[in-house]
């Protein structure tokens, strides 16, 4: 009896992560800006939990998690949208930034590559039911994290630098206060997107086809 309750809980939950996936895939424009428009708010709201390190413009935040998140809930297109919503009306003034800040600063490179790492991990999320396992979409993460998200918050932190402050710090001193006192955190950061998609993803395609064209 306990094994017939909890294969019917098991299947209840595949079910119900199929028919939010599917939904999520078929659901009107409106829907989708709604939905590319709470994961900019849950993005801004994850930015609030920051650190400030001393020796670095740039703070430790929560932020990365909802970047992490965001191809892989709503999809490779409307989780870069909901990125670019969140790093567009930031800029403009909206102060959801780290701290409660807005405005183009030191950090604003990485925004760039949040809307990278959403478009690279939702197409993968969507296209290729594989990559849902831990492992897999632990690894894209990491490379989402590592690669796109830090190239470009490094070039442009280098840039600010140089304009900003006046600096002539070369490369190892930029990677050094942009890259190095964070690849910890955001490896743990990492590993708590993938588990959560790994929970949140159905193992099957939830598109018309398996393969998206």
């Amino acid at each position: 009896m306990a094994t017939n309750t909890a294969t019917h809980t098991l299947e209840t939950l595949r079910l119900a992560r199929l028919g939010a996936f599917r939904w999520r895939y078929q659901a009107s424009l409106p829907w989708k800006i709604t939905l590319a428009l709470l994961m900019a708010g849950l993005t801004g709201l994850l930015a609030q939990v920051r650190i400030a390190l001393p020796f670095t413009p740039v703070p430790l935040t929560g932020q990365t998690f909802a970047v992490l998140l965001a191809g892989v809930v709503l999809g490779r297109k409307w989780g870069g949208v909901s990125l670019a919503i969140y790093a567009i009306l930031g800029i403009a003034g909206l102060p959801w930034f780290n701290g409660g800040t807005s405005g183009l600063s030191a950090t604003g490179g990485y925004l760039i590559g949040f809307v990278l790492a959403a478009l690279f991990l939702g197409y993968y999320t969507d296209k290729y039911p594989k990559f849902r396992s831990f492992s897999a979409m632990f690894g894209l993460m990491l490379f989402a994290s590592l690669v796109l998200v830090y190239i470009p918050g490094l070039l442009w932190l280098g840039f600010w630098l140089h304009m900003v402050k006046g600096s002539t710090a070369g490369i190892i001193s930029v990677i050094s206060l942009g890259a190095v006192p964070f690849i910890a955190g955001d490896i743990l950061k990492a590993g708590l997107a993938a588990a959560a998609a790994r929970i949140l993803t159905p193992k099957e395609s939830f598109t018309e086809k398996e393969r998206l064209p």
